[in-house]
C-alpha cells in the first residue's frame, strides 16, 4: 500500500491553495495539508471550508478536517440540570469579549491529563489579530472580579467555530457555553462547531455529524460574513 503524503502549502498562494476536505487523510483523521500562514485571510478561508489549524510547538501549521465533526445546534442545546443549578446558584456573571487575551491564554495553560500545548505563541497572535478584526471572539465566566471559566472561537456567517475551553471553578466553562448558545439563538448562529467529537463534548449534548453532512449544512451558512461588535 503506498503511504499518502499530504501537500506542502506555501504562505504565499493563499487559502485557496488548501486541498478539498475530502481529500484528508483517515488516520490521522482529518490531517488534510501542511505549512501555509496563520494570516487572518487563511484562517477564514479554512475556517469557510470546515478546515482548521492544530499543530504543536515545534511542528509546521497543520490544517485539519476530521470526520465525523461534533456540532452543537443552538436551538436544541438545554443546559443539565446541575448545570442549570450552577447558573442560578454560583454567583457567577458571564461576559463576552472584555478578556480575549486572558481566556486564549488560560486555555493554553497546561492540563494536567495533557502534555504540552497546541496553542502556540503563534497562535495566540493570529487569534488575538482575529478578535481585533471583530472575527474572534471569547465567553467568559466570572466569579466577582475574577476570571474562572470561558471558551473562545471565531465567527463567520451563521456559525461559531469553536476552539477551545478552560475552567478553573465548578462548571465554568459550561456556564460560558451555555451564554454562546443563548447568544447565537439571538443572533441567529445556526451552528457551532466544536471539531473533533469527544464523550466529553457528547455529554453536553453535541452531535456528531459526518463530514458531508457538516459540509454540506456548512456552505450556506458562511456565505454572509458578520463580525459582531467586539463589545456586542
Amino acid at each position: 500500500m503506498t503511504e499518502r503524503v499530504v501537500p506542502w502549502l506555501e504562505a504565499d498562494e493563499g487559502p485557496s491553495a488548501l486541498p478539498e476536505p475530502t481529500a484528508a487523510l483517515s488516520y490521522p483523521n482529518g490531517l488534510l495539508a501542511a505549512g501555509g500562514a496563520l494570516t487572518p485571510e487563511w484562517l477564514l478561508g479554512g475556517y469557510r471550508r470546515g478546515i482548521f489549524p492544530w499543530y504543536s510547538d515545534g511542528d509546521p501549521i497543520l490544517w485539519w478536517s476530521p470526520d465525523p465533526r461534533a456540532v452543537f445546534d443552538p436551538l436544541t442545546f438545554t443546559p443539565s440540570k446541575s448545570l442549570g443549578q450552577s447558573m442560578r446558584n454560583r454567583g457567577y456573571e458571564t461576559r463576552k469579549n472584555t478578556a480575549f487575551g486572558e481566556v486564549i491564554r488560560a486555555c493554553a495553560a497546561p492540563r494536567a491529563y495533557a502534555d504540552g500545548t497546541w496553542i502556540t505563541e503563534e497562535m495566540i497572535a493570529a487569534y488575538e489579530t482575529l478578535h481585533r478584526l471583530g472575527h474572534a471572539h471569547s465567553y467568559e465566566t466570572w466569579a466577582a472580579d475574577t476570571l474562572v471559566g470561558g471558551l473562545y472561537g471565531v465567527r463567520v456567517g451563521r456559525v461559531f467555530f469553536g476552539e477551545s475551553m478552560f475552567s478553573q471553578a465548578r462548571d465554568a466553562s459550561k456556564v460560558a457555553l451555555a451564554r454562546l448558545m443563548a447568544d447565537a439563538r439571538q443572533q441567529g448562529i445556526a451552528l457551532v462547531d466544536c471539531q473533533m467529537p469527544t464523550p466529553h463534548l457528547a455529554s453536553l449534548g453535541a452531535l456528531t455529524l459526518p463530514r458531508a453532512d457538516f459540509l454540506r449544512r456548512l456552505e450556506p451558512l458562511v456565505q454572509t460574513d458578520f463580525a459582531g461588535s467586539l463589545r456586542e
